[in-house]
C-alpha cells in the first residue's frame, strides 16, 4: 500500500486513544497525556468503556459514541480486542491506527493474523503492533511513549526497535539535534520500511533519513524504495548482527562467504544506502551530509598549526579508503612565498605554531585554488601564538574572497578545545568544526561514500560484448532433468553442459565410477602430455578437501589407477553414509602466473541469488577477501564488485607477472548473473578455484546445486531475485503500416548514447510537447533518468530500427508508490509521424501495465497536442481538465481485462 493514508499517520486533523486506563503505567494513559502536552492542535478523543474520565479528559464508551470520526486512532488495548477495536475504526472512517500492544501471537489464527486481516481488507494503514508510536514535531504530535519529545528538525528516524528509536531520542537531544519525525515499526504488520521510506523521500521536512533494520521481510519491496529515496536524499542505515551466522550450514565455499551480514551490505551498498555500524555514526553521518556539500572525489588536504594532528589526520584518511591530496608545483611555489622556511612542504600542510590568521588565509587561499585536491580540512591547535576565533575569521574572510572555489569543493574544520566564539564565527558562515580528526576524517568519507553511491546509481554501464550469447533454453532443460531425477546437485557432465551454454570456461572433467576407469579416462590425457588430477565424485561431500579427496600431478595410469583406488577406500571409510558415485578425472591446469579465484552465486533466505567473488583456494573461508552484489549484474558492477576485494591489486601487472584479464573475470560474473536469472531452479554455483590471467579465466573446479522454486517475491517478474531483473520477455517485434519491421524491448542502462542520438531527431516543438517546456540540453543526469530504471516500479520501451540500431519512439509507464495507477508517457521522432509506431507504442504500455496489475493509467497532455488526445480518445481514454492548469488535460484510462480497441 506504500503511502497511501500515511499522512494520516504523521499529520492526523484529529486524533483518539483507546484503551487507557487511570492505572499510572498505563501506556494508553500515558500516550494520552503526551499528546496533550506535545500541543496537538487538533481534538484528542479518549475511548474507555469502564471509566467516564482520565486526567481530566472525557472518555465515551466507543469509537461510534465520538462527537468526530477521529482520522488516526492510538490503540492500547488488550491483544484480543485489538482487532475489534480496528475494525470499529475502519467502519467509523478512520484512515490510520497506531497499535502500542505487545504479544498479539504469530500465524494464523493468531491477533496479529486477524489484525492483517482488517488492513487489508479495509485499507486502515496499522503502525506496529508492539511499536514505540509515533512523533512528528512539526505537526506536535507526540503519539508515544519516549520519555521526551524530540525538538522539530530534518532528520527522518525508522527505527525496527522501540528501545533504540527512544535512545537516539535522548542522544539528539542531549546533543541538540531535532528530527522531522520518528516512527517506530515494531512488528510492522503493515507499514513497513519501504512504505516510509517513499513517505519521507517526498517529505518537505525530512533532508535525511536515519535507519535502524534488524531484519526485512520483503527484499524487492525494500530495495525499490530504498533506491528511489536515496537518488532524492541520504539515508544513512545501521543494522546489527554483523557477525550473525547462516541457519544453516553452508555446503559450499561461496555460501560459507555469503553471511547474512555480507549480503545485507551488498543490498544497502546496491540502494545506494550509506552504511555505519554505530548509533552514533548514524547521527554523525546524517549531521555531515545535512551540513557539507558533496567533494567531486576522494583526495583530501589538510592544514594545520602542528603536524603531528595533521599526519593524524591523514593516516585516518588513509585507513577509510581516502586518498591524501598531492600538493601541485603552483601551490608549492605560493606556499613556499607566504609561509616561513620549515613549513612541511607536502600535505599536511604544517603552517608552524605560530601561525596566525594571514598565514591561515594565505594557505586556504591556495588550496582552495589546487585542483589536486577536492576538500580541505583546516585544523588549529590554540596556543599563545595561533587564536582560535582569529583562525575562524580569516577561514571565513577567505571562502567569502574565493566564492567560486569554495563553491566547487567543501571546508570543514577541527578546532581543537573548546572554542565557542571560534565555532559560532564557523557556523554563521555554514563551517562545520568537528572536535577531533577522527571525526571530520570520517565525516568526509562519509560523504565521499554517499557521492559514490549515488554516481553508481546514475553512471552508465559499458556494453556486453556482441557474442554474449547464451543457450538458456538447453541449459534450463539439463536442470529441471536433473531436478525430476531427484539431484540436487548436478554431476560433472551436466555441469560441463551448464558452463558450456553460458560460455564459462571450464577444466574438462570425465566421470569415472572406479579405478579401472579412471586409468582409462587418464591415458588420452597423459598421451598429450602433462599430468592429471583424481577427485572424489559424491553429491554428499561438498568439500573434497574436508576427507583429503584430491590427488594431483599424476603422471602414470598406474598412478591414477592407485589413486583413485585409495580415494575411494578413504572416502567411503570417511563418510560410510555418502553417496559415492566413483571419482572425476582432469587434466592438470597449468597456469604458473594466474592468480587463483573464487566465483559463485549463494542462495540467501531474505535477498535470494547473491553473486559472491574474491581470493579462491581452500582457504578462502580463513582469508575472507570477498565481496557480494545482488543481481543482475553488468560489467560496470561486476568491476565494481571485483575491486572491493584486496585480490583485485594482484589482478594487476607486478613484478614479471603480467596483468590478468580483469575484463574476462568480469564477464564471468556477468554470465552467472545471467545464469541466475535464467534459471531459478539454481540454488548455489561454486567455482573455487577459478583461475585468471592474461590469457583469460578458467574454471579449474564447479559444483552446482539445483531444486525447485521457491518463490521469495511475490508479483511479477523473476521469483527469486530482490532485484527486478531485465524484463526480456517484453522483447518482440511489431510490423508498422508501411510494412516495416520495428524491435520493441526495454530500455537499457547503456542506451544513453542511442537517447542522445534520437533527441537530436525531435523537433524543439515535439520536444515542448512532451516535456511541457523548451529543452535544448540533455545533460547526463537527465538522460541517466530516463535509462536507469527500477523496473519493479517503471518500464520504458524503445522502438528500434533493426538495420541501424537507431531508436524510433520509446513509451514509458512509472507506476505511483501504491501501486496501484501508473503514469504514462511517449515520445516518436518527428520524422516518422504518423506511420503508426506511437499507437503500437500506447498499446504495448497498457499491456504492460495490465500484465502488472495495474488499475489505471494516466497522463498529462497539453490542449494543443490534439494528436495525442485523439489517439487517447481512439484508445478509450477518458479526458478531464487539469484543475489547476487550464493548458493541460488529464487523460484516464481504467485498465480492465479487455485490451483496447484494434485500429
Amino acid at each position: 500500500m506504500s503511502i497511501y493514508a500515511l499522512e494520516s499517520v504523521f499529520r492526523p486533523a484529529s486524533v483518539a486513544v483507546v484503551g487507557a486506563s487511570p492505572r499510572p503505567r498505563s501506556l494508553g494513559r500515558l500516550v494520552l497525556q503526551q499528546l496533550r502536552d506535545g500541543g496537538f492542535a487538533g481534538p484528542i478523543g479518549l475511548v474507555n468503556p469502564r471509566h467516564a474520565q482520565i486526567d481530566g479528559v472525557k472518555a465515551v464508551t466507543s469509537l461510534e459514541a465520538l462527537p468526530f470520526a477521529p482520522e488516526l486512532v492510538i490503540i492500547a488495548a488488550p491483544p484480543a480486542d485489538v482487532a475489534d477495536v480496528a475494525r470499529a475504526a475502519a467502519d467509523r472512517g478512520t484512515k490510520a491506527a497506531i497499535v502500542l500492544t505487545r504479544d498479539m501471537g504469530s500465524g494464523p489464527g493468531s491477533h496479529n493474523a486477524a489484525l492483517a486481516e482488517i488492513a487489508r481488507s479495509r485499507g486502515l494503514r496499522i503502525v506496529g503492533p508492539n511499536c514505540l508510536g509515533v512523533i512528528a514535531p512539526h505537526a506536535r504530535l507526540f503519539a508515544s511513549f519516549a520519555a521526551h519529545a524530540p525538538a522539530p528538525g530534518e532528520l527522518a528516524l525508522i527505527s525496527q526497535s522501540g528501545a533504540v528509536a527512544a535512545g537516539m531520542i535522548e542522544w539528539g537531544r542531549s546533543r541538540g539535534i531535532g528530527f522531522s519525525a520518528v516512527a517506530s515499526l515494531g512488528d510492522g504488520l503493515d507499514v513497513d520500511f519501504a512504505d516510509l521510506l517513499d513517505y519521507f523521500a517526498t517529505d518537505r521536512h525530512t533532508r535525511a533519513i536515519l535507519l535502524y533494520v534488524e531484519r526485512v521481510r520483503d527484499a524487492r519491496k525494500f530495495l525499490s524504495a530504498a533506491r528511489a529515496a536515496a537518488r532524492a536524499k541520504p539515508v544513512v542505515v545501521v543494522k546489527p548482527g554483523r557477525h550473525a551466522r547462516s541457519a544453516e550450514p553452508p555446503q559450499t565455499h561461496t555460501a560459507a562467504l555469503a553471511s547474512p551480514d555480507a549480503v545485507y551490505d551488498a543490498a544497502f551498498r546496491r540502494a545506494g544506502l550509506l552504511r555505519v555500524h554505530a548509533l552514533d555514526e548514524l547521527f554523525a553521518a546524517a549531521a555531515t551530509l545535512s551540513r557539507l556539500r558533496m567533494p567531486p572525489g576522494n583526495r583530501l588536504a589538510v592544514m594545520t598549526n602542528g603536524i603531528g594532528v595533521g599526519m593524524l589526520a591523514l593516516d585516518r584518511l588513509v585507513d577509510l579508503g581516502g586518498e591524501r591530496a598531492a600538493l601541485s608545483d603552483a601551490t608549492l611555489e605560493t606556499l613556499d612565498a607566504a609561509l616561513p622556511r620549515g613549513w612541511s612542504r607536502r600535505n599536511a600542510v604544517d603552517m608552524l605554531g605560530d601561525a596566525d590568521g594571514p598565514r591561515y588565509a594565505a594557505t586556504l587561499a591556495a588550496l582552495l585554488q589546487d585542483r589536486d585536491n577536492d576538500a580541505i580540512l583546516v585544523m588549529n591547535v590554540p596556543t599563545v601564538l595561533s587564536s582560535p576565533p582569529e583562525v575562524a575569521r580569516a577561514v571565513v574572510e577567505t571562502l567569502r574572497a574565493h566564492p567560486r572555489e569554495a563553491a566547487r569543493k567543501p571546508v570543514f574544520g577541527v578546532l581543537v578545545g573548546e572554542h565557542p566564539e571560534a565555532r559560532r564565527i564557523l557556523a554563521d558562515a555554514g563551517v562545520h568544526a568537528f572536535t577531533s580528526e577522527a571525526g571530520a576524517v570520517r565525516g568526509f568519507m562519509y560523504l565521499v561514500r554517499h557521492q559514490q553511491a549515488q554516481r553508481a546509481l546514475m553512471e552508465t554501464p559499458p556494453s556486453l560484448p556482441d557474442d554474449f550469447n547464451v543457450d538458456a533454453a538447453g541449459a534450463r532443460a539439463l536442470v529441471e532433468a536433473a531436478i525430476a531425477d531427484g539431484q540436487c546437485w548436478l554431476d560433472p557432465p551436466a555441469i560441463a553442459r551448464l558452463f558450456a551454454a553460458y560460455d564459462i570456461p571450464l577444466a574438462e572433467a570425465i566421470p569415472a565410477s572406479d579405478a579401472d576407469a579412471a586409468a582409462e579416462a587418464a591415458a588420452p590425457l597423459l598421451e598429450r602430455g602433462g599430468a592429471v588430477a583424481v577427485k572424489i565424485w559424491s553429491r554428499d561431500i561438498p568439500h573434497k578437501s574436508d576427507i583429503d579427496g584430491v590427488r594431483l600431478n599424476l603422471a602414470s595410469v598406474e598412478a591414477v589407477r592407485e589413486a583413485a583406488d585409495e580415494l575411494l577406500r578413504c572416502a567411503r571409510a570417511a563418510r560410510p553414509q555418502a553417496r559415492i558415485e566413483g571419482v572425476t578425472v582432469h587434466p592438470m591446469v597449468v597456469r604458473p602466473k594466474a592468480r587463483e579465484l573464487i566465483a559463485g552465486i549463494a542462495d540467501d533466505p531474505t535477498f535470494g541469488p547473491v553473486v559472491v567473488f574474491g581470493r579462491g583456494g581452500t582457504a578462502v573461508e580463513i582469508i575472507d577477501d570477498k565481496a557480494l552484489a545482488l543481481p543482475p549484474l553488468d560489467l560496470r558492477l561486476a568491476h565494481e564488485l571485483i575491486g572491493r576485494t584486496r585480490v583485485a591489486r594482484i589482478l594487476k601487472a607486478y613484478r614479471d607477472v603480467p596483468a590478468a584479464d580483469e575484463r574476462a573475470v568480469a564477464l564471468l560474473l556477468v554470465k552467472l548473473a545471467q545464469m541466475a536469472a535464467d534459471i531459478p531452479e539454481i540454488q548455489e554455483v561454486d567455482v573455487n578455484p577459478l583461475l585468471a590471467d592474461r590469457d583469460g579465466v578458467i574454471a579449474v573446479d564447479a559444483r552446482v546445486a539445483v531444486g525447485p522454486v521457491q518463490r521469495l517475491h511475490p508479483g511479477r517478474g523473476h521469483p527469486r531475485f530482490a532485484v527486478f531483473p531485465y524484463p526480456k520477455e517484453w522483447e518482440r517485434t511489431i510490423a508498422l503500416g508501411n510494412g516495416s519491421d520495428v524491435f520493441v524491448r526495454p530500455v537499457r542502462p547503456e542506451d544513453e548514447a542511442m537517447f542522445l542520438r534520437f533527441f537530436e531527431r525531435v523537433s524543439t516543438d515535439d520536444l515542448r510537447l512532451r516535456f511541457f517546456s523548451a529543452v535544448r540540453h540533455f545533460s547526463h543526469e537527465f538522460i541517466a533518468r530516463l535509462t536507469q530504471l527500477d523496473y519493479a516500479r517503471s518500464i520504458a520501451l524503445a522502438a528500434i530500427d533493426p538495420a541501424s540500431g537507431e531508436m524510433l519512439g520509446a513509451v514509458r509507464l512509472l507506476a505511483d508508490a501504491n501501486y496501484d495507477t501508473g503514469e504514462y508517457g511517449i515520445m516518436v521522432r518527428s520524422d516518422l509521424k504518423g506511420a503508426g509506431l506511437g499507437w503500437r507504442l500506447m498499446r504495448i504500455m497498457i499491456e504492460y501495465a495490465r500484465w502488472q496489475g495495474l488499475r489505471m493509467v494516466e497522463g498529462q497532455v497539453l490542449r494543443e497536442n490534439t494528436t495525442m488526445l485523439a489517439m487517447c480518445r481512439q484508445l478509450g481514454f477518458a479526458i478531464t481538465a487539469d484543475p489547476d492548469d487550464a493548458t493541460v488535460a488529464i487523460v484516464r484510462l481504467p485498465i480492465v481485462a479487455e485490451p483496447p480497441p484494434a485500429i
